[in-house]
Formats: C-alpha cells, sequence, structure tokens
C-alpha cells in the first residue's frame, strides 16, 4: 500500500499536469514537491508533507476541496483549504490578498508552516529568475514589484503572529531572509 506522501504526490502530479511555472518553462509540480521537501526537511509529520504537495490543488486546477477529504481526510483537507485562496474569476487580486493576509494571521501552525514553505519556494524561483531575465519578471503576475513587496511583507507579518516559539521553525526566518533581499529598497505599494 503506497504510503500518503506518496499517494500525494501522485494526485498532484495528475492535478497539475501540464502546466507550467509562472517564472519560466518549469512543469508546475516541482514547485508542490519543493514545497514538500521543505517541510519534510524541518521533520513535518507526512499530514503536513502531503499538504504541502497538494496546498495548490484547489486554488490552480480543477480539483475540489472535497476530493481532497475523500482521498486524504480532514486534516489534509484543512490544511489545504487554509492556504487556499479564493477564486480568481470571483475576486481581483487585491480582495484575495488581503483575505489570505488575514486567515494566516489565526491560522493553525500546520497552515502557516505549509504557506511559508509555499511562499518561500515562490520567491526564491522568482529572485533566480529575476537574476536570469531581469526586472521582466514581474510583468509575469497579477501586480508589479511594489505591490509583491507590500503583499510579501505583510503575509510574513501574519504568518510570525501567534506562533509562540518562532525560532523552532526555520522556513520564518528563511522567508523573512528571502523577503527582505529581494524587496530591499521596493516600496510596499498596498491596495487602494
Amino acid at each position: 500500500m503506497l504510503s500518503l506522501i506518496d499517494r500525494a504526490i501522485g494526485f498532484a502530479a495528475r492535478a497539475h499536469n501540464g502546466q507550467k511555472r509562472k517564472t519560466g518553462n518549469v512543469p508546475y509540480i516541482a514547485h508542490p514537491v519543493a514545497v514538500a521537501m521543505i517541510l519534510q526537511d524541518m521533520g513535518c509529520n507526512e499530514t503536513i508533507v502531503a499538504a504541502g504537495l497538494l496546498h495548490d490543488t484547489v486554488e490552480d486546477t480543477r480539483v475540489t476541496l472535497d476530493e481532497i477529504r475523500q482521498q486524504f481526510g480532514n486534516e489534509v483537507a484543512d490544511i489545504v483549504a487554509g492556504c487556499t485562496e479564493p477564486p480568481k474569476r470571483k475576486m481581483k487580486w487585491e480582495t484575495r490578498k488581503l483575505h489570505t493576509i488575514r486567515i494566516l494571521r489565526d491560522a493553525p501552525l500546520a497552515v502557516k508552516l505549509v504557506a511559508a514553505s509555499d511562499k518561500y519556494h515562490n520567491l526564491i524561483h522568482t529572485r533566480y529568475t529575476e537574476k536570469q531575465i531581469g526586472a521582466g519578471v514581474w510583468k509575469r503576475f497579477g501586480r508589479g514589484k511594489e505591490q509583491q513587496a507590500w503583499y510579501y511583507r505583510s503575509v510574513l507579518e501574519s504568518l510570525k503572529a501567534n506562533v509562540v516559539d518562532l525560532e523552532d521553525y526555520p522556513i520564518f526566518a528563511r522567508l523573512e531572509e528571502v523577503v527582505d533581499e529581494l524587496f530591499a529598497g521596493v516600496h510596499s505599494q498596498p491596495p487602494g
């Protein structure tokens, strides 16, 4: 019988089949696998690692939260739900990002760990791509670098809020380091 993580890898690979990352011609599945590796490296349990593999399936594919719940159980589904933004077709970028910032502030630690690993990997991939092609990388996103700076700085503060022993979870410091580096000297431009 396959482990929870093995089943999540297969499920995510099928769900993201044919998708590419915004920042280049990289198969999308590389992102959730990288997120899962970050979580596993921190010593997270298999439920959190599986949620890391599945964190974008509901947001970016046709997979529903009910399917995640049926296939992987309530705990994994609840973590995925905590990391899922409202649908792009129903809300504008600013509304979705404000929702995420608000939800992450009081989210359970498991959700914060998956979200922080997700944001960290997104930013290190963006940083790499920016070094390769320059500032044009920011045109691939819904908003420019100033709005992204506002979003990631705000998300970082929400993720760190209410975490008792931040030093026990190195992902928060790693995320803060890459946010500071990537957005150094960039004025945050909040929505509005």
